[in-house]
């Protein structure tokens, strides 16, 4: 199923004419679950890509207006739902545009405050009553449940490359990442808290998108990003924010490890960027815990 703009000018025409005028063309970055577009200057239509992303587009629409009166920062603001045609099969979602830039090493001002901003975040959305949010589970590929969940796909990507990687290292932390579980309530958790999903305007945090793994569990796999992002000094900022027990932040530590394991395993016969980037991530994941 091909989604490019023609596909969304056809889709605005049919359901909302009223947006018809309005200049569609893809979005500089754009995620794996869904096709993001711009359209005219101030909204952005958001397509899943596939069946298994289409329930993120009903939690979203029902769930970030909420969110998104308790909280500080900017998070996407539904203003339509689409619907299923002949052209596409799945429902979709209008948002308000959000301006910034994809957050990169290069265009963070202060790392530091950006990693204090980040966890005050996370912070402020896990305070937010989750009683009634969809507990985590296959609608938001398990994040917030016990990363026992995955421990076969680890297990099997660390024996698939004990030629690159230290297994007694790498089976300790995970074991160590196994070994805990979130005791209290359930939490509001973002789910894919990464440099993709993360604004930044005059080198500072600005926006916060991208909630379709949005659920209610354990918070730990929010801080993955303290090991594929920040350095050393940050990532103790960032922790220190987050007022993470040892048990939590070993579980954080493995989500990040899990995450990095399997990326470097499907990409592994290739010369792409994110096997790369998946083998420095699990290298600062061992050089972290052995400093």
């Amino acid at each position: 199923m091909k989604i490019d703009s023609v596909l969304v000018a056809k889709l605005i025409k049919e359901q909302f004419p009223e947006w018809a005028h309005l200049e569609i063309k893809p979005v500089k970055v754009s995620g794996h679950d869904n096709r993001t577009f711009h359209l005219g200057n101030d909204m952005s239509v958001r397509l899943p890509s596939a069946p298994g992303y289409v329930p993120q587009v009903e939690k979203e629409q029902k769930w970030l207006p909420f969110l998104a009166k308790k909280l500080a920062f900017p998070i996407p603001t539904p203003v339509a739902k689409g619907t299923p045609n002949d052209d596409y099969p799945f429902p979709w979602s209008i948002y308000k545009w959000l301006d910034g830039e994809t957050v990169t090493r290069d265009n963070v001002v202060d790392l530091n405050q950006f990693a204090a901003d980040l966890g005050g975040f996370l912070i402020e959305l896990q305070s937010i009553d989750a009683s009634s949010g969809p507990l985590a589970g296959a609608h938001n590929f398990y994040r917030g449940a016990h990363l026992s969940v995955y421990d076969d796909e680890t297990r099997n990507a660390i024996e698939s490359n004990l030629d690159v990687f230290d297994e007694t290292v790498l089976t300790g932390l995970w074991n160590l990442a196994l070994a805990s579980k979130w005791e209290l309530e359930p939490v509001w958790l973002h789910g894919d808290i990464a440099p993709g999903n993360l604004l930044v305007q005059d080198g500072k945090l600005s926006a916060v998108i991208d909630f379709g793994i949005l659920g209610v569990g354990d918070p730990s796999c929010d801080a993955a990003m303290a090991w594929t992002f920040f350095d050393h000094e940050s990532r103790t900022v960032f922790k220190d924010v987050l007022k993470m027990d040892e048990g939590t932040w070993n579980r954080a530590r493995g989500w990040a490890m899990w995450k990095a394991l399997i990326i470097y395993e499907d990409y592994k016969n290739s010369d792409s960027m994110k096997l790369k980037e998946a083998y420095n991530v699990i290298q600062t994941i061992i050089e972290d815990f052995e400093t």
